[in-house]
């Protein structure tokens, strides 16, 4: 197919064409990666450039682990596709909005206090843009609390949590953290999901000890002047008081279970 001939296709030549199912394809709509047009009667028209897109979405699943939001923050780092409006938002934007009106303090305060702009403090309230994990923190250590705090509040205590059960805080580009387990708890543990190239951003400290294993992937990890690189079965703990940062330098999604004791992060 020629870009200058531009066929409007239905979901089920697509699937065929990219070799994915239609639900699959409707999977990517909701993440913003195509944007099909309607017909009168609601059916999706798609075209080459969304077949292509789907495409190379399909390889980097495939071949570089990636999950879909990684690929679509990925796509729209590269300028591939625009950023969406209709990604489900996470819910620390009403949860930081909440703790700055119940202090009283306007934003101008809560962004001098944690090193960012006005602009962005405003964006992260209205779930438009997500946080490093550094700056999560220093945004905790503002309102005198920890980073837990910033998942729905409302969800219950419970000893079995299913995967679909799991709290989930998108801590910047490309970081995805997944609360296994919550309550009147000593230990914090997280499934870590980090895309490529991805990381905490700038260091950061606060109390207790940290103990992470690699499920996938690797991890390059400094504690203030050391440098350490983790790979898949590795195991790792030190003191969370130590400054530090990480980051996913391999070329697929790493994989972390992440436990911090006490439940302080």
């Amino acid at each position: 197919m020629s870009d200058d001939a531009q066929v409007h296709l239905k979901i089920g030549d697509v699937a065929r064409l990219v070799g994915i199912s239609p639900s699959s394809i409707r999977s990517w709509e909701s993440l913003g990666l195509t944007r099909p047009q309607r017909t009168k009667s609601k059916y999706r028209l798609y075209t080459n450039d969304d077949v292509r897109l789907l495409k190379k979405a399909r390889y980097l699943r495939k071949v570089r682990g990636l999950n879909a939001a990684a690929i679509v923050q990925m796509m729209e780092r590269e300028g591939a596709i625009q950023p969406s409006n209709n990604k489900t938002p996470s819910s620390i934007g009403p949860r930081l909005r909440q703790l700055r009106t119940k202090r009283g303090v306007g934003l101008a305060e809560v962004a001098a206090a944690a090193g960012i702009s006005v602009g962005f403090l405003s964006a992260l309230e209205r779930s438009q843009m997500s946080a490093s994990v550094g700056t999560l923190r220093r945004l905790a250590r503002y309102y005198r609390t920890n980073i837990l705090d910033f998942f729905d509040p409302t969800k219950s205590n419970t000893r079995l949590v299913r995967p679909a059960s799991r709290k989930v805080l998108d801590a910047g580009p490309g970081v995805r953290m997944e609360l296994l387990a919550w309550g009147s708890t000593v230990m914090e543990p997280h499934l870590f999901r980090i895309a490529p190239q991805a990381g905490s951003g700038e260091s950061y400290a606060h109390e207790g000890e940290e103990f992470l294993f690699v499920l996938r992937g690797e991890l390059q990890i400094a504690l203030a002047d050391e440098e350490y690189h983790l790979k898949r079965g590795d195991s790792f703990y030190f003191e969370s008081a130590t400054p530090h940062h990480w980051k996913n330098p391999g070329r697929s999604e790493t994989w972390l279970l992440w436990v911090n004791t006490p439940p302080t992060f």
